[in-house]
């Protein structure tokens, strides 16, 4: 399970931490949980969030695994709500719709189009803590906030505005 953080400062995004939780080593789903609980629970303590940003459950083939994922985010969703944090979900592609422009992007377009927008000197090996990254600046995006003092209504503004900053 990945997540990433960012910060708001004078209206300006800013990257603070991308990471995963490594849960293969535990064989007990309910441990798994347990451990996801927990975290969410250790990171909220430390770092105080306004807002929690989630990419909601999708529809896949694989029943139990669509359970097993539905589980977990309700356990990170139950670990803000105990905080009276609130929490927005986004469907997968308008997260890659956000970040990339391109609501079918794969994963590696995702990733270097946030490595660009924040700047980020490499990019984890595994993809799945820059889809949790993803998810906040989507957040960003959707909340109306302003970046660099300008205002955007969504990606397409975002370019227009920043053509300079995107690679064609």
């Amino acid at each position: 399970m990945g997540f990433g953080l960012i910060r708001v400062i004078n209206k300006k995004m800013e990257f603070l931490q991308l990471n995963e939780l490594q849960l293969s080593k535990y064989d007990n789903h309910y441990q798994k949980l347990k451990i996801i609980f927990e975290r969410t629970i250790e990171l909220i303590e430390t770092h105080n969030p306004d807002e929690i940003a989630i990419e909601a459950p999708f529809f896949g083939k694989n029943v139990q695994s669509m359970l097993k994922l539905g589980r977990a985010q309700g356990v990170a969703m139950a670990a803000g709500l105990s905080r009276d944090i609130p929490i927005t979900e986004y469907e997968p592609k308008k997260i890659k719709m956000a970040i990339t422009g391109n609501g079918n992007a794969s994963k590696e377009q995702v990733a270097k189009m946030l490595q660009q927008l924040l700047g980020l000197k490499e990019l984890p090996k595994n993809l799945d803590s820059t889809d949790g990254l993803a998810a906040a600046v989507c957040h960003f995006f959707n909340s109306g906030k302003i970046v660099a003092g300008k205002s955007y209504s969504g990606w397409d503004a975002f370019v227009k505005q920043n053509e300079e900053r995107v690679k064609k």
